[in-house]
């Protein structure tokens, strides 16, 4: 053991011995450097914890090399020792830290417990195809980026640079995932508002747990995701009406033609529709009811055309389905491969399946309903959900700026009371 002031020279000047030796800083009392038999250079940190009859404990500050120099090691050695001059042990927070798992596996506990944890509000757990959107962020941008860290590690400064390097595209990835499948990860604002909503869901378990004391993405100001919502307009649809037609005569699956008709005439989801049973249809009252869908149990009420179709739909023995699939006990699952089909022959190739869902909504709002109205048609269960739909058409809004303008007119006793407001061109979306 020597002492002296722990300078560059004398660090460079220790040489190695037959067991470990030390040499303490002369002016900084408990600061010192260990060098070790293989001639490994490293700065620690001794103190006494209770008085002189309290625990001697050390803590290592790091090997000698960047970054630690002897300044910044002295550095680190007076805030070490602040620390326990006010009641705090360093070497015991370390362990604990030590013990704190990371953000990866905490991710895992949550993917573990997600399937019963009860959602408040909703009086069950989430549903298996939320679970999977969940499993693919944590897995895709959550564990690549943060994975390693500590959650008490996790600050909210990191959160909001952890949703910008999605956005930059620093989890982006484009992999295959077996013979015939890829695994295409992109960046962007909407991916990254997206996966840093996950992880908030994360650390809210996380808070529930006793994990952490806080969640640090609360308060994190999420991106604005765009709206990506696709409609099609009367023409759109008469060109997919004859696509759909000519498949028909041509012998394509009936199957998902009816599927097809059937998004088209009731605004439900596509998995609503597939998973459809007979016994979740009411042919008197007119009207279906689904016990789970992704809002929960909604009823949904059938228009003429919906309930030919489904009329005249065969019930195939020992199926419950009204789309039974082509091999095996469950539903039909076919849908997407032939909606490329037929989405190509009506010169509709961006038009996505759940753009029919949007395509009921815009027509619904474009002949005057209330949105709380249409709201509950389609089963959102926010109506921040429904009011994207607002700006699709002018119509419904027209007779309202008309009768407000004529009254405002005949007040001022002005102009033409009777003139009608001119009509707006439309804009597709």
């Amino acid at each position: 053991m020597a002492t002296g002031r722990i300078t560059k020279r004398a660090v460079d000047a220790t040489k190695p011995s037959i067991r470990d030796a030390y040499l303490w800083d002369a002016e900084l009392a408990g600061f010192g450097l260990k060098v070790t038999p293989t001639g490994g250079k490293t700065y620690l940190v001794q103190y006494r914890l209770g008085g002189r009859k309290g625990r001697t404990r050390r803590v290592t500050i790091g090997r000698h090399g960047s970054p630690w120099t002897p300044e910044s090691a002295r550095n680190e050695a007076k805030k070490l020792l602040g620390q326990t001059a006010a009641g705090h042990d360093p070497a015991e927070e370390r362990a604990r830290a030590r013990r704190e798992p990371t953000v990866a596996e905490l991710c895992d506990f949550y993917l573990e417990a997600a399937p019963n944890i009860i959602l408040k509000g909703k009086g069950r757990p989430k549903k298996a195809s939320t679970l999977a959107i969940d499993r693919s962020n944590i897995e895709r941008h959550i564990k690549p980026l943060l994975g390693r860290r500590r959650i008490g590690s996790i600050r909210s400064k990191i959160v909001r640079k952890f949703q910008e390097d999605i956005a930059a595209g620093k989890s982006a990835i484009d992999i295959r995932t077996g013979p015939r499948g890829r695994a295409r990860v992109t960046g962007g604002r909407g991916t990254a508002a997206r996966a840093t909503t996950v992880l908030g869901t994360v650390f809210t378990f996380a808070l529930r747990e006793g994990y952490v004391t806080e969640n640090p993405v609360r308060g994190v100001e999420l991106f604005e995701i765009e709206g990506r919502e696709r409609f099609l307009d009367a023409s759109e649809l008469g060109k997919l009406g004859e696509a759909l037609d000519t498949a028909k005569a041509e012998g394509l699956s009936s199957t998902a033609i009816t599927a097809i008709r059937l998004l088209i005439f009731t605004g439900c989801r596509k998995n609503e529709i597939l998973g459809l049973t007979w016994r979740s249809i009411d042919f008197e009252r007119g009207c279906l009811f689904l016990p789970d869908s992704k809002t929960g149990k909604k009823t949904v009420p059938l228009a003429a055309p919906a309930l030919e179709l489904l009329a005249s739909l065969p019930r195939i023995e020992g199926s419950p389905f009204v789309f039974p699939a082509t091999k095996g006990k469950g539903h039909y699952v076919g849908l997407p491969k032939v909606w490329a089909i037929i989405r190509k022959r009506a010169g509709l190739d961006d038009v996505p399946l759940h753009a029919l869902r949007h395509s009921f909504a815009s027509f619904a709002v474009a002949g005057g309903n209330s949105l709380y109205l249409i709201g509950k048609v389609l089963g959102h269960s926010h109506n921040k959900t429904t009011e994207k739909y607002a700006h699709l058409d002018l119509d419904p809004l027209k007779p309202v700026v008309n009768r407000t303008a004529q009254t405002i007119a005949a007040a001022m006793k002005v102009g033409n009371s009777s003139a009608e407001v001119v009509e707006l061109p439309k804009r597709k979306a």
